[in-house]
Protein backbone atom coordinates (compact mmCIF):
# COMPACT_ATOMS: atom_id res chain seq x y z
CA UNK A 1 0.00 0.00 0.00
CA UNK A 2 1.59 3.24 -1.21
CA UNK A 3 2.20 5.78 1.73
CA UNK A 4 -0.73 8.02 0.93
CA UNK A 5 -3.29 5.39 0.69
CA UNK A 6 -3.19 5.47 4.88
CA UNK A 7 -3.57 8.99 5.01
CA UNK A 8 -8.02 9.16 4.90
CA UNK A 9 -7.99 7.34 8.10
CA UNK A 10 -5.55 8.37 10.31
CA UNK A 11 -6.14 10.45 13.00
CA UNK A 12 -2.79 11.56 13.71
CA UNK A 13 -2.18 13.38 10.95
CA UNK A 14 -4.44 16.35 12.58
CA UNK A 15 -3.57 15.80 16.14
CA UNK A 16 0.01 16.96 15.33
CA UNK A 17 -0.96 19.62 13.35
CA UNK A 18 -3.71 21.05 11.66
CA UNK A 19 -2.79 22.37 8.22
CA UNK A 20 -6.06 23.50 7.73
CA UNK A 21 -6.55 27.01 10.84
CA UNK A 22 -3.13 27.03 12.92
CA UNK A 23 -0.28 29.28 11.96
CA UNK A 24 3.24 27.93 12.75
CA UNK A 25 3.90 29.95 15.81
CA UNK A 26 1.14 29.48 18.11
CA UNK A 27 1.09 29.20 22.00
CA UNK A 28 -0.69 26.13 22.37
CA UNK A 29 -0.25 24.29 19.21
CA UNK A 30 -3.61 22.15 18.00
CA UNK A 31 -3.24 18.32 19.37
CA UNK A 32 0.13 18.94 21.01
CA UNK A 33 -1.43 17.34 24.01
CA UNK A 34 -2.80 14.39 22.10
CA UNK A 35 0.59 13.24 20.49
CA UNK A 36 1.91 13.68 24.06
CA UNK A 37 0.40 9.81 24.65
CA UNK A 38 1.13 8.71 20.94
CA UNK A 39 4.07 6.61 19.63
CA UNK A 40 3.68 3.74 21.94
CA UNK A 41 4.22 0.84 19.05
CA UNK A 42 5.06 0.44 15.85
CA UNK A 43 2.05 0.63 14.28
CA UNK A 44 1.87 4.42 15.84
CA UNK A 45 5.09 5.39 15.06
CA UNK A 46 4.61 4.26 11.29
CA UNK A 47 1.56 6.46 11.36
CA UNK A 48 3.43 9.45 12.86
CA UNK A 49 5.86 8.81 9.61
CA UNK A 50 2.83 9.04 7.47
CA UNK A 51 1.99 12.19 8.72
CA UNK A 52 5.25 13.96 7.66
CA UNK A 53 4.90 12.07 4.55
CA UNK A 54 1.37 13.93 3.95
CA UNK A 55 2.78 17.35 4.14
CA UNK A 56 5.02 16.65 1.14
CA UNK A 57 1.62 16.86 -0.97
CA UNK A 58 0.36 19.94 0.86
CA UNK A 59 -2.42 22.12 -0.62
CA UNK A 60 -3.35 25.00 0.88
CA UNK A 61 -6.89 26.14 1.76
CA UNK A 62 -6.42 28.73 -0.83
CA UNK A 63 -5.45 26.07 -3.29
CA UNK A 64 -1.82 27.52 -2.78
CA UNK A 65 0.70 24.42 -3.72
CA UNK A 66 4.30 25.32 -4.02
CA UNK A 67 4.45 24.01 -8.09
CA UNK A 68 1.30 26.10 -8.79
CA UNK A 69 2.78 29.75 -7.14
CA UNK A 70 6.42 28.78 -8.75
CA UNK A 71 4.47 28.26 -11.75
CA UNK A 72 2.98 31.80 -11.25
CA UNK A 73 6.10 33.57 -10.30
CA UNK A 74 7.88 31.88 -13.69
CA UNK A 75 7.56 33.27 -17.36
CA UNK A 76 6.46 30.59 -18.56
CA UNK A 77 2.43 31.14 -16.81
CA UNK A 78 0.32 34.22 -15.97
CA UNK A 79 -1.65 33.27 -12.88
CA UNK A 80 -5.03 33.46 -15.03
CA UNK A 81 -8.73 32.46 -13.47
CA UNK A 82 -11.33 33.88 -13.42
CA UNK A 83 -10.24 37.62 -12.67
CA UNK A 84 -7.43 39.75 -11.48
CA UNK A 85 -8.42 38.95 -7.38
CA UNK A 86 -9.12 35.25 -8.36
CA UNK A 87 -6.95 33.02 -6.27
CA UNK A 88 -4.75 36.73 -5.22
CA UNK A 89 -1.88 34.22 -4.01
CA UNK A 90 -1.18 33.51 -7.52
CA UNK A 91 -1.85 37.11 -8.95
CA UNK A 92 0.38 39.12 -6.64
CA UNK A 93 3.53 36.80 -7.16
CA UNK A 94 2.56 36.42 -11.19
CA UNK A 95 3.31 40.46 -11.54
CA UNK A 96 5.44 41.12 -8.62
CA UNK A 97 3.18 42.92 -6.09
CA UNK A 98 3.37 40.59 -3.47
CA UNK A 99 3.73 42.30 0.31
CA UNK A 100 4.19 40.38 3.64
CA UNK A 101 0.88 40.02 4.00
CA UNK A 102 -0.44 39.27 0.17
CA UNK A 103 1.42 36.39 -1.21
CA UNK A 104 1.39 32.68 -1.42
CA UNK A 105 4.43 32.73 0.96
CA UNK A 106 2.06 32.30 4.40
CA UNK A 107 1.23 28.95 2.88
CA UNK A 108 4.46 28.14 1.59
CA UNK A 109 5.73 28.24 5.07
CA UNK A 110 3.34 26.65 7.30
CA UNK A 111 3.55 23.64 4.96
CA UNK A 112 7.36 23.44 5.53
CA UNK A 113 7.41 24.61 8.99
CA UNK A 114 4.38 22.03 9.42
CA UNK A 115 6.41 19.37 7.93
CA UNK A 116 9.38 19.97 10.30
CA UNK A 117 7.55 19.88 13.22
CA UNK A 118 6.09 16.75 12.53
CA UNK A 119 9.70 15.40 11.35
CA UNK A 120 10.87 16.24 14.41
CA UNK A 121 8.02 14.70 16.46
CA UNK A 122 8.56 10.89 15.27
CA UNK A 123 12.09 11.75 15.24
CA UNK A 124 12.12 12.71 18.84
CA UNK A 125 9.66 9.45 19.78
CA UNK A 126 11.32 6.78 18.20
CA UNK A 127 13.97 6.59 20.48
CA UNK A 128 11.74 5.13 22.84
CA UNK A 129 8.93 3.22 20.88
CA UNK A 130 9.52 -0.75 21.21
CA UNK A 131 9.38 -1.82 17.54
CA UNK A 132 12.35 -3.74 15.55
CA UNK A 133 15.61 -1.87 15.60
CA UNK A 134 16.38 -2.05 11.86
CA UNK A 135 12.91 -0.63 10.93
CA UNK A 136 13.52 1.88 13.59
CA UNK A 137 16.50 3.22 11.94
CA UNK A 138 14.99 2.85 9.03
CA UNK A 139 11.85 5.34 10.24
CA UNK A 140 14.63 7.36 11.73
CA UNK A 141 15.93 8.10 8.24
CA UNK A 142 13.04 8.71 6.45
CA UNK A 143 12.08 11.46 9.42
CA UNK A 144 15.86 12.64 8.30
CA UNK A 145 15.11 12.58 4.70
CA UNK A 146 11.83 15.15 5.04
CA UNK A 147 13.28 17.00 7.43
CA UNK A 148 16.11 17.92 5.18
CA UNK A 149 12.88 18.40 1.81
CA UNK A 150 11.32 20.73 3.99
CA UNK A 151 14.17 23.02 5.03
CA UNK A 152 15.69 22.92 1.54
CA UNK A 153 12.16 24.62 0.05
CA UNK A 154 12.14 27.34 2.73
CA UNK A 155 15.77 28.47 2.76
CA UNK A 156 15.71 28.65 -0.85
CA UNK A 157 12.34 30.29 -0.73
CA UNK A 158 12.64 32.35 2.44
CA UNK A 159 16.28 32.29 3.22
CA UNK A 160 16.10 33.69 6.77
CA UNK A 161 14.10 31.04 8.71
CA UNK A 162 14.62 29.15 12.39
CA UNK A 163 16.29 26.10 12.44
CA UNK A 164 14.61 23.26 14.37
CA UNK A 165 16.29 19.96 14.95
CA UNK A 166 13.35 19.07 18.16
CA UNK A 167 10.29 19.21 19.21
CA UNK A 168 9.83 23.10 21.07
CA UNK A 169 7.83 23.49 23.70
CA UNK A 170 4.71 25.90 23.32
CA UNK A 171 6.15 28.18 25.86
CA UNK A 172 8.94 28.87 23.74
CA UNK A 173 7.85 29.35 20.29
CA UNK A 174 7.43 33.20 20.77
CA UNK A 175 11.52 33.18 21.59
CA UNK A 176 12.71 31.43 18.33
CA UNK A 177 15.73 33.46 16.19
CA UNK A 178 16.19 32.80 12.82
CA UNK A 179 19.79 30.78 11.63
CA UNK A 180 22.05 32.04 9.24
CA UNK A 181 21.48 29.75 5.87
CA UNK A 182 24.96 28.38 5.73
CA UNK A 183 23.53 26.87 9.54
CA UNK A 184 20.58 25.50 7.78
CA UNK A 185 22.26 24.19 5.00
CA UNK A 186 24.63 22.47 7.16
CA UNK A 187 21.25 20.83 8.67
CA UNK A 188 20.55 19.87 5.86
CA UNK A 189 23.42 18.12 4.21
CA UNK A 190 24.26 16.28 7.40
CA UNK A 191 20.37 14.92 7.87
CA UNK A 192 20.69 13.86 4.48
CA UNK A 193 24.23 12.03 4.10
CA UNK A 194 23.16 10.26 7.92
CA UNK A 195 19.77 9.18 6.36
CA UNK A 196 21.44 7.57 3.36
CA UNK A 197 22.81 4.38 5.50
CA UNK A 198 19.33 3.23 6.84
CA UNK A 199 17.15 4.33 3.62
CA UNK A 200 16.33 1.44 1.58
CA UNK A 201 18.12 1.13 -2.34
CA UNK A 202 14.55 0.62 -3.86
CA UNK A 203 11.02 -0.09 -2.29
CA UNK A 204 8.20 -1.89 -4.27
CA UNK A 205 6.26 0.77 -5.76
CA UNK A 206 2.94 -1.45 -5.25
CA UNK A 207 3.18 -1.49 -1.61
CA UNK A 208 5.84 1.51 -0.61
CA UNK A 209 5.60 3.82 -3.36
CA UNK A 210 6.41 7.54 -2.50
CA UNK A 211 8.80 6.54 0.21
CA UNK A 212 12.30 8.04 0.73
CA UNK A 213 14.85 5.63 -0.73
CA UNK A 214 18.81 6.32 -1.34
CA UNK A 215 18.66 7.59 -4.65
CA UNK A 216 16.32 9.95 -3.87
CA UNK A 217 18.66 10.97 -0.83
CA UNK A 218 21.29 11.30 -3.35
CA UNK A 219 19.26 13.62 -5.59
CA UNK A 220 18.33 16.05 -2.79
CA UNK A 221 21.62 16.14 -1.76
CA UNK A 222 22.80 16.84 -5.57
CA UNK A 223 20.43 19.86 -5.25
CA UNK A 224 21.10 21.12 -2.38
CA UNK A 225 24.90 21.20 -3.05
CA UNK A 226 24.18 22.70 -6.77
CA UNK A 227 22.19 25.69 -4.72
CA UNK A 228 24.96 26.55 -3.06
CA UNK A 229 27.09 26.27 -6.23
CA UNK A 230 29.49 23.28 -4.61
CA UNK A 231 29.30 22.05 -8.20
CA UNK A 232 32.12 18.93 -8.12
CA UNK A 233 29.90 18.14 -4.81
CA UNK A 234 26.85 18.11 -6.48
CA UNK A 235 27.76 16.24 -9.99
CA UNK A 236 29.03 13.39 -7.42
CA UNK A 237 25.96 13.01 -5.89
CA UNK A 238 24.11 13.36 -9.66
CA UNK A 239 26.45 10.62 -10.91
CA UNK A 240 25.75 7.88 -8.25
CA UNK A 241 21.87 8.23 -9.37
CA UNK A 242 21.94 8.73 -12.84
CA UNK A 243 24.92 6.02 -14.02
CA UNK A 244 25.43 5.55 -17.22
CA UNK A 245 23.58 8.21 -19.19
CA UNK A 246 20.41 6.57 -21.01
CA UNK A 247 21.43 3.38 -19.48
CA UNK A 248 22.01 2.02 -16.24
CA UNK A 249 21.90 3.10 -12.91
CA UNK A 250 22.46 1.02 -9.56
CA UNK A 251 18.39 2.32 -8.35
CA UNK A 252 17.18 0.63 -11.22
CA UNK A 253 16.11 4.81 -12.82
CA UNK A 254 15.54 4.81 -16.88
CA UNK A 255 14.17 7.44 -19.23
CA UNK A 256 10.96 6.33 -20.52
CA UNK A 257 10.92 5.90 -24.07
CA UNK A 258 8.29 7.79 -24.70
CA UNK A 259 7.82 11.12 -23.16
CA UNK A 260 4.32 11.50 -23.15
CA UNK A 261 4.01 8.38 -21.23
CA UNK A 262 5.59 10.68 -17.86
CA UNK A 263 1.45 12.15 -18.21
CA UNK A 264 -0.84 9.37 -18.37
CA UNK A 265 -2.34 9.19 -15.06
CA UNK A 266 -1.78 5.47 -14.66
CA UNK A 267 1.66 5.49 -14.81
CA UNK A 268 2.72 6.03 -11.05
CA UNK A 269 6.00 5.37 -9.92
CA UNK A 270 7.84 4.58 -13.13
CA UNK A 271 10.68 4.03 -14.18
CA UNK A 272 11.89 7.71 -14.66
CA UNK A 273 10.49 8.64 -11.16
CA UNK A 274 13.11 9.27 -8.48
CA UNK A 275 10.75 10.97 -5.55
CA UNK A 276 6.99 11.29 -6.33
CA UNK A 277 3.60 12.97 -4.86
CA UNK A 278 0.98 10.56 -4.50
CA UNK A 279 -2.63 11.85 -4.55
CA UNK A 280 -5.50 9.72 -4.38
CA UNK A 281 -9.29 10.09 -5.75
CA UNK A 282 -10.54 8.31 -3.10
CA UNK A 283 -10.78 10.86 -0.36
CA UNK A 284 -14.01 11.59 -0.63
CA UNK A 285 -12.49 15.62 -0.78
CA UNK A 286 -15.59 18.22 -0.52
CA UNK A 287 -15.73 22.04 -0.43
CA UNK A 288 -16.34 21.45 3.28
CA UNK A 289 -12.23 21.61 3.40
CA UNK A 290 -10.42 22.00 0.52
CA UNK A 291 -6.82 21.76 2.16
CA UNK A 292 -8.30 18.25 3.82
CA UNK A 293 -8.65 16.26 0.10
CA UNK A 294 -6.06 14.31 -1.39
CA UNK A 295 -6.79 14.74 -4.91
CA UNK A 296 -4.88 16.96 -7.10
CA UNK A 297 -5.70 20.59 -7.17
CA UNK A 298 -3.47 21.36 -10.10
CA UNK A 299 -5.56 19.04 -12.39
CA UNK A 300 -9.14 21.59 -12.22
CA UNK A 301 -7.39 24.28 -11.62
CA UNK A 302 -5.29 24.53 -15.36
CA UNK A 303 -8.21 22.89 -17.32
CA UNK A 304 -9.68 25.86 -19.93
CA UNK A 305 -12.57 27.26 -18.30
CA UNK A 306 -16.19 26.55 -19.88
CA UNK A 307 -14.55 23.85 -22.19
CA UNK A 308 -17.05 22.12 -24.61
CA UNK A 309 -16.54 19.72 -27.13
CA UNK A 310 -17.75 19.86 -30.63
CA UNK A 311 -16.90 17.24 -32.82
CA UNK A 312 -15.95 13.68 -31.66
CA UNK A 313 -12.49 13.77 -31.79
CA UNK A 314 -12.38 16.79 -29.31
CA UNK A 315 -10.03 16.31 -26.12
CA UNK A 316 -11.82 15.30 -23.58
CA UNK A 317 -10.43 17.78 -21.06
CA UNK A 318 -13.33 18.65 -17.97
CA UNK A 319 -13.84 21.88 -17.89
CA UNK A 320 -11.29 23.77 -15.66
CA UNK A 321 -10.98 27.14 -13.96
CA UNK A 322 -8.17 28.56 -16.14
CA UNK A 323 -5.27 28.98 -13.85
CA UNK A 324 -1.39 29.39 -14.99
CA UNK A 325 -2.04 29.85 -18.71
CA UNK A 326 0.96 29.36 -20.88
CA UNK A 327 2.95 32.30 -21.87
CA UNK A 328 3.04 33.17 -25.75
CA UNK A 329 6.71 33.14 -25.39
CA UNK A 330 7.12 29.48 -23.72
CA UNK A 331 4.58 28.19 -26.66
CA UNK A 332 6.41 29.88 -29.29
CA UNK A 333 9.88 28.45 -27.59
CA UNK A 334 8.53 25.10 -27.53
CA UNK A 335 6.25 25.54 -30.94
CA UNK A 336 8.29 22.51 -32.99
CA UNK A 337 9.20 21.09 -29.81
CA UNK A 338 8.35 16.99 -30.42
CA UNK A 339 7.21 17.70 -26.33
CA UNK A 340 4.72 20.49 -27.44
CA UNK A 341 1.23 18.57 -27.44
CA UNK A 342 2.05 16.67 -24.39
CA UNK A 343 3.09 19.95 -22.72
CA UNK A 344 0.45 22.43 -23.57
CA UNK A 345 -2.79 22.34 -24.71
CA UNK A 346 -3.42 24.82 -27.80
CA UNK A 347 -7.31 25.77 -27.12
CA UNK A 348 -6.83 28.77 -29.70
CA UNK A 349 -5.91 25.76 -32.67
CA UNK A 350 -8.94 24.05 -31.46
CA UNK A 351 -11.54 26.82 -31.61
CA UNK A 352 -10.29 27.89 -34.73
CA UNK A 353 -10.55 24.94 -36.33
CA UNK A 354 -14.48 23.92 -34.54
CA UNK A 355 -13.29 21.77 -32.62
CA UNK A 356 -13.88 23.19 -29.12
CA UNK A 357 -14.50 25.63 -27.53
CA UNK A 358 -14.16 27.51 -23.96
CA UNK A 359 -14.39 30.56 -22.05
CA UNK A 360 -11.73 33.15 -22.26
CA UNK A 361 -10.42 33.47 -18.79
CA UNK A 362 -8.62 36.25 -16.85
CA UNK A 363 -4.98 36.88 -18.89
CA UNK A 364 -6.02 34.01 -21.57
CA UNK A 365 -3.58 33.18 -24.09
CA UNK A 366 -5.15 30.54 -25.34
CA UNK A 367 -2.34 27.94 -24.43
CA UNK A 368 -3.44 25.81 -21.04
CA UNK A 369 -0.99 23.36 -19.45
CA UNK A 370 -1.70 19.72 -21.06
CA UNK A 371 0.70 18.14 -18.58
CA UNK A 372 -2.28 18.51 -15.53
CA UNK A 373 -5.38 19.21 -17.62
CA UNK A 374 -8.01 17.07 -16.02
CA UNK A 375 -9.78 14.89 -18.33
CA UNK A 376 -13.13 12.74 -17.84
CA UNK A 377 -11.20 9.98 -18.74
CA UNK A 378 -9.98 9.57 -14.88
CA UNK A 379 -12.56 12.11 -13.56
CA UNK A 380 -13.93 10.91 -9.97
CA UNK A 381 -17.95 9.72 -9.47
CA UNK A 382 -17.89 9.01 -6.63
CA UNK A 383 -17.87 10.48 -2.88
CA UNK A 384 -17.40 14.44 -2.71
CA UNK A 385 -16.55 17.02 -5.28
CA UNK A 386 -15.19 15.66 -8.74
CA UNK A 387 -13.26 18.75 -8.80
CA UNK A 388 -11.12 18.38 -5.53
CA UNK A 389 -10.70 14.01 -6.65
CA UNK A 390 -8.28 13.97 -9.58
CA UNK A 391 -5.68 11.17 -8.77
CA UNK A 392 -2.34 12.48 -10.85
CA UNK A 393 0.72 12.02 -8.94
CA UNK A 394 3.38 14.19 -9.47
CA UNK A 395 7.12 14.29 -10.16
CA UNK A 396 9.22 15.83 -7.02
CA UNK A 397 12.28 14.47 -8.71
CA UNK A 398 12.96 12.86 -12.10
CA UNK A 399 15.54 11.12 -13.77
CA UNK A 400 15.31 13.46 -16.46
CA UNK A 401 15.66 16.41 -13.68
CA UNK A 402 18.63 14.98 -12.49
CA UNK A 403 20.41 14.35 -15.83
CA UNK A 404 20.08 17.90 -16.78
CA UNK A 405 21.40 19.02 -13.12
CA UNK A 406 24.34 17.22 -13.42
CA UNK A 407 25.43 18.64 -16.71
CA UNK A 408 24.70 21.81 -15.44
CA UNK A 409 27.20 21.01 -12.14
CA UNK A 410 29.57 19.69 -15.07
CA UNK A 411 29.73 22.70 -17.20
CA UNK A 412 29.34 25.17 -14.62
CA UNK A 413 31.91 23.71 -12.35
CA UNK A 414 34.83 22.69 -15.24
CA UNK A 415 34.00 19.14 -15.03
CA UNK A 416 33.83 16.28 -17.53
CA UNK A 417 31.80 17.71 -20.40
CA UNK A 418 31.92 14.96 -22.19
CA UNK A 419 29.32 13.73 -19.88
CA UNK A 420 27.65 16.55 -19.60
CA UNK A 421 27.09 16.43 -23.53
CA UNK A 422 25.55 12.68 -23.33
CA UNK A 423 23.76 13.83 -20.04
CA UNK A 424 21.80 16.49 -21.66
CA UNK A 425 21.50 14.76 -25.48
CA UNK A 426 20.27 11.81 -23.62
CA UNK A 427 17.16 14.14 -22.35
CA UNK A 428 17.13 16.05 -26.25
CA UNK A 429 17.30 12.66 -27.98
CA UNK A 430 14.67 11.10 -26.26
CA UNK A 431 11.78 13.88 -27.28
CA UNK A 432 13.67 13.66 -30.53
CA UNK A 433 14.09 10.00 -31.32
CA UNK A 434 17.70 11.03 -31.85
CA UNK A 435 16.69 12.67 -35.58
CA UNK A 436 18.51 16.39 -35.10
CA UNK A 437 21.89 14.91 -33.94
CA UNK A 438 23.53 15.91 -30.60
CA UNK A 439 24.50 19.31 -29.26
CA UNK A 440 27.12 20.98 -27.40
CA UNK A 441 27.61 20.88 -23.43
CA UNK A 442 26.92 24.54 -23.11
CA UNK A 443 25.15 26.63 -20.12
CA UNK A 444 22.92 28.26 -22.46
CA UNK A 445 22.04 24.46 -24.16
CA UNK A 446 21.05 23.46 -20.63
CA UNK A 447 18.93 26.63 -19.71
CA UNK A 448 16.94 25.78 -22.90
CA UNK A 449 16.25 22.26 -22.54
CA UNK A 450 15.34 21.97 -18.98
CA UNK A 451 13.19 24.91 -19.87
CA UNK A 452 11.30 22.13 -22.85
CA UNK A 453 11.83 19.56 -20.48
CA UNK A 454 10.24 20.59 -17.24
CA UNK A 455 7.67 23.08 -18.47
CA UNK A 456 4.51 23.27 -16.12
CA UNK A 457 6.46 21.27 -13.01
CA UNK A 458 7.62 23.92 -10.64
CA UNK A 459 11.13 24.01 -11.35
CA UNK A 460 11.72 27.17 -13.98
CA UNK A 461 11.57 30.08 -10.84
CA UNK A 462 13.50 28.39 -8.89
CA UNK A 463 16.19 27.93 -11.78
CA UNK A 464 15.91 31.07 -13.23
CA UNK A 465 17.05 32.30 -9.25
CA UNK A 466 19.82 30.08 -9.13
CA UNK A 467 21.40 31.35 -12.13
CA UNK A 468 21.18 34.71 -11.71
CA UNK A 469 19.01 36.00 -14.49
CA UNK A 470 15.75 36.30 -13.16
CA UNK A 471 15.92 39.91 -13.16
CA UNK A 472 16.41 39.84 -16.81
CA UNK A 473 13.73 37.52 -17.60
CA UNK A 474 10.93 38.58 -15.40
CA UNK A 475 12.12 42.21 -15.19
CA UNK A 476 8.84 43.11 -17.29
CA UNK A 477 6.54 41.22 -14.62
CA UNK A 478 8.15 43.46 -12.04
CA UNK A 479 10.80 40.96 -10.91
CA UNK A 480 13.20 43.70 -9.06
CA UNK A 481 16.46 42.05 -8.31
CA UNK A 482 17.83 41.77 -5.26
CA UNK A 483 14.45 41.85 -3.44
CA UNK A 484 12.24 38.79 -5.29
CA UNK A 485 14.72 36.31 -5.55
CA UNK A 486 13.41 35.27 -1.73
CA UNK A 487 9.66 35.51 -0.57
CA UNK A 488 9.05 37.62 2.19
CA UNK A 489 8.70 36.62 5.99
CA UNK A 490 4.42 36.45 6.36
CA UNK A 491 3.81 39.08 8.27
CA UNK A 492 1.72 37.07 10.75
CA UNK A 493 4.52 34.99 11.48
CA UNK A 494 6.10 38.59 12.95
CA UNK A 495 3.93 39.57 15.26
CA UNK A 496 4.89 39.40 19.02
CA UNK A 497 8.31 37.19 18.03
CA UNK A 498 11.50 37.41 17.61
CA UNK A 499 11.73 37.05 13.97
CA UNK A 500 12.67 39.19 11.95
CA UNK A 501 11.97 40.46 8.18
CA UNK A 502 14.65 39.82 5.30
CA UNK A 503 16.48 42.67 4.29
CA UNK A 504 15.57 42.41 0.89
CA UNK A 505 12.22 42.83 1.67
CA UNK A 506 12.79 46.23 4.10
CA UNK A 507 13.56 44.25 7.31
CA UNK A 508 16.80 43.84 9.25
CA UNK A 509 17.63 40.45 9.25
Amino acid sequence: MSVKKYIATLLIGSQLLSACTTEFLEVTPKGTNLEANYYRNQTEAFNGLVAAYDVVGWQGGGYVTKVGAMNAASDDHYAGGGGPNDISDFQVISNYTLTPDRGPQGELWRKGFSGIFRANTILSKLPGVPMDETLKKRYTAEGKFLRAYFYFDLVRLFKNIPLFTKPVEASQMYNVEQAAPTEVYAQIEKDLKEALADLPATVPVATEGGRATQGAAHALLGKVYLQQEKFTEAASEFALVNGTPGGSNQYGYKLLNNFSDLWKVTNKYNSESIFEIAYTNTSAGNWNCVACTEGNLLNILVGPRGYRSLKSDAPDYVSGWSFLVVTPDLFNAMHYDPRLNSTIANLDSLEKNGIAGYEKGYMNTGYFLEKFAGRNSFKWTGAGNMELNFPQNMYEIRLADTYLLEAEALVRGGGDLKRAATLLNAVRNRAYKSTTGNIAATLDNIIKERRLELAGEGHRWFDLVRWKIAPQVLGSRGFQAGKHEILPIPLLEMDNTKIQQSKEWGGTK
